[in-house]
């Protein structure tokens, strides 16, 4: 007889500690992100601010992605909850850090700005680096052409972290590189159009220290990236990359009322052949423990295909 029983985790890190790695790599993403915007001089700085954004990217996920797996975005967490890969506590627990780290992140910039001779409104210094929309946009572009933008961008970003961090691609090593290269290349067309960032968490920190306008508008900087990532979600779901439920079988001796005609000739035959001749893989129950996995952790773990 089979029995099947959960096999609890010897290597998996606890919840707070992943959940302090995301919060400390989105605090260095949003510190980056907005601080380099906010403060980047074209003629003495050569690097694109989303290039930064993308290097900044890179670097947490190499730093803290052993940890959590390196989210740092709302819609790559939603994202994994719905691809089956991230459990709905773990990810609520991610969004709250993320929210935490990026507030964190957003208030050190703005104590910066404060320290600067000659600004006399932070908030709208802040205006110039925060999401928005219509009047609120470089291009002016209206609400529905920024919804569909940021529904596309947070769709791209989240495949392509879904698929380069798969057990089954063996270019998952390369999987922060990628995703900063993601990042660079989608802020880049975002920052032209509205400062868009595809990540609510970013999209909120700046918001809370711009102008009333942001935080009115913010709404559609949570909606549309969670939309993408739901989408993303969904396709890679069906793609059947969920992560297992890990469990045991164990062979369990059958019981006295459950031994078949097979299991009687056995014991006959070990009888006949006397003690010296019983193998000991005949006389003890053979048991099969499958180790536990650790989702979050998939592509930083070679071990798993």
């Amino acid at each position: 007889m089979t029995t099947t029983v959960s096999v609890p985790s010897s290597r998996g890190t606890g919840l707070i500690a992943r959940a302090s790695a995301e919060a400390l790599g989105t605090l260095f993403l949003v510190v980056i992100g907005l601080g380099v915007l906010i403060f980047i001089n074209p003629q003495a700085v050569p690097m694109p601010a989303s290039l930064a954004s993308g290097l900044a990217v890179t670097a947490a996920m190499l730093a803290f992605g052993y940890l959590s797996g390196g989210h740092f975005n709302p819609a790559v967490t939603v994202g994994h909850v719905i691809a089956g890969r991230t459990k709905l506590v773990d990810g609520a627990a991610y969004l709250g850090a993320q929210l935490v780290g990026g507030l964190l992140g957003a208030l050190a910039i703005f104590a910066v700005v404060r320290t600067v001779p000659g600004i006399t409104d932070s908030r709208n210094v802040f205006d110039t680096a925060t999401s928005g929309f219509g009047a609120h946009s470089s291009f002016q572009v209206p609400l529905t052409g920024v919804m569909l933008i940021e529904v596309l961008g947070a769709a791209i970003l989240v495949g392509v972290f879904l698929g380069v961090t798969a057990r089954r691609n063996p270019s998952k090593v390369a999987a922060p590189f990628a995703v900063g290269l993601t990042v660079a290349a989608l802020l880049q067309l975002g920052q032209s159009t509205g400062n868009l960032a595809f990540n609510p968490a970013r999209a909120t920190a700046s918001a809370v220290f711009s102008s009333g306008w942001a935080l009115e508008q913010l709404w559609l900087f949570w909606v549309a990236p969670l939309v993408g990532a739901a989408i993303a979600g969904l396709i890679f779901r069906g793609f059947g990359e969920s992560a297992p439920v890990v469990v045991a079988e164990i062979e369990e001796p059958a019981q006295s009322g459950e031994r078949d005609e097979e299991s009687d000739d056995d014991a006959d035959a070990a009888a006949t052949a006397g003690p010296a001749e019983v193998s000991p893989a005949a006389a003890a129950p053979s048991a099969e423990v499958k180790p536990a996995v650790d989702p979050a952790r998939d592509f930083f773990d070679g071990k798993r295909d």
